[in-house]
């Protein structure tokens, strides 16, 4: 791919941030479903569901949803959080995350990040239980796992309900142990176009908790006791009944389509990932840049490769930005956090000095491209754009 650098007529490689790796399988998949007469949630998304189970084991139920923001709703409501109740949120994530909770007419509660891991700290978790919190949803960040052993303790001992947002951490590990695995209530996925998995639009709500999986599955369509693809197979197939006010948070066939194929390629994907992730601490290292951490087993997912400048950077943040862009290197950052958006800031009265970790690094950070489909050359160009542009 070529383009012209802005305010020159020099040509250069363009580096998007994110591409999805969609190869013959994944088209074909989607063919054979449009071929088929059944496009909208049926045997495809039973397969997926089942074979995302059979991957992620230890006797986890999925249910696959048309994203992850509408798995994280229907967790919550299936957990029993309520009007009232107050659910603990990292201020550095997505605004998905903290959204869903005003969906159910809660309020968020925000922590700040441990600095080291960019995730949620828990002392910060610890500092924000009321008698009026009911959950925690943590988010791994870029593919790195929060400690989830003190999160889980703190819920323990506070009788709150663990959600975790996963939409960056397929597939990555926590001690060996699969995300999805953990005893949390409920972990969500994304497969959003830009994720290490990819359906276009979608997300799997993963739990060992039957009740969860059951209450979620009736609401994320309409609330009706069965869907249609189930009344297909039953002698009544037009008969069903609406047992509560649900929602339409149905995944398709094809989106399934893409995810069963997606998900055959995980470990090649994975590997190409790591190499990437590899590449870049080997080609950035003694630069005034902070490289993202390394989990010691290796079990990171590597959906992000956020860099942080440091103080002596002959270059600002923003300065840095620009400059990648003329280069046609396209990045982006993660978060500005939530606690700096006008409507979180104005409903909770919040300042940006209460969430000092957060804030440093949204003013700090770069997301550098990185994807599978990214070659040697691809990476070697945003890494010799950053050398010379940093260079002191």
């Amino acid at each position: 791919m070529w383009r012209v650098r802005r305010n020159t007529a020099v040509e250069s490689l363009s580096i998007p941030f994110a591409l999805p790796d969609i190869g013959p399988d994944e088209i074909a998949a989607v063919v054979d479903t449009l071929r088929s007469g059944w496009i909208t949630s049926g045997p495809k998304v039973r397969q997926f569901e089942d074979n995302f189970q059979r991957f992620i084991g230890d006797g986890v139920e999925c249910v696959a949803v048309n994203s992850a923001t509408a798995g994280l709703h229907l967790a919550l409501e299936a957990c029993g959080v309520q009007a009232g109740d107050e659910v603990i949120v990292p201020t550095h994530t997505f605004a998905a995350t903290a959204e869903v909770v005003r969906y159910i007419g809660g309020d968020v509660a925000f922590a700040d990040i441990d600095p080291t891991t960019y995730c949620i700290d828990p002392k910060s978790i610890e500092r924000c239980v009321t008698p009026r919190t009911r959950a925690i949803i943590p988010v791994h960040f870029g593919g790195f796992v929060c400690d989830m052993d003190a999160i889980l303790e703190i819920a323990e001992r506070f009788n709150l309900a663990v959600i975790e947002d996963a939409a960056h951490a397929f597939p990555s590990k926590y001690r060996d142990k699969l995300v999805g695995t953990l005893p949390s209530d409920a972990t969500v996925f994304s497969f959003h176009a830009t994720k290490f998995l990819t359906t276009g639009e979608g997300g799997m709500l993963v739990t060992k908790d039957s009740a969860i999986a059951q209450r979620a599955r009736v609401m994320r369509t309409h609330g009706i006791d069965r869907d249609a693809f189930s009344r297909t197979t039953a002698v009544s197939h037009w008969r069903y009944e609406v047992i509560a006010p649900g929602f339409k948070y149905n995944m398709t066939d094809i989106a399934a389509a893409l995810g069963i194929s997606q998900l055959a390629r995980t470990n090649g994907m994975l590997a190409r990932r790591k190499a990437l992730a590899h590449r870049y601490h080997a080609g950035l290292g003694g630069l005034p840049l902070v490289l993202p951490p390394s989990p010691a087993d290796g079990a990171h997912s590597w959906h992000l490769y956020v860099v942080q400048l440091t103080e002596d950077a002959p270059l600002t943040r923003d300065q840095a930005l620009t400059a990648l862009y003329d280069e046609g290197i396209e990045c982006s950052v993660h978060y500005i956090p939530l606690h700096v958006q006008p409507y979180w800031r104005d409903r909770y009265k919040l300042s940006p000095e209460q969430f000092p970790n957060s804030l440093r690094l949204s003013e700090s950070s770069i997301s550098l491209p990185l994807y599978t489909r990214m070659t040697d050359a691809d990476q070697d160009y945003v890494i010799d754009a950053l050398r010379r542009l940093l260079r002191t």
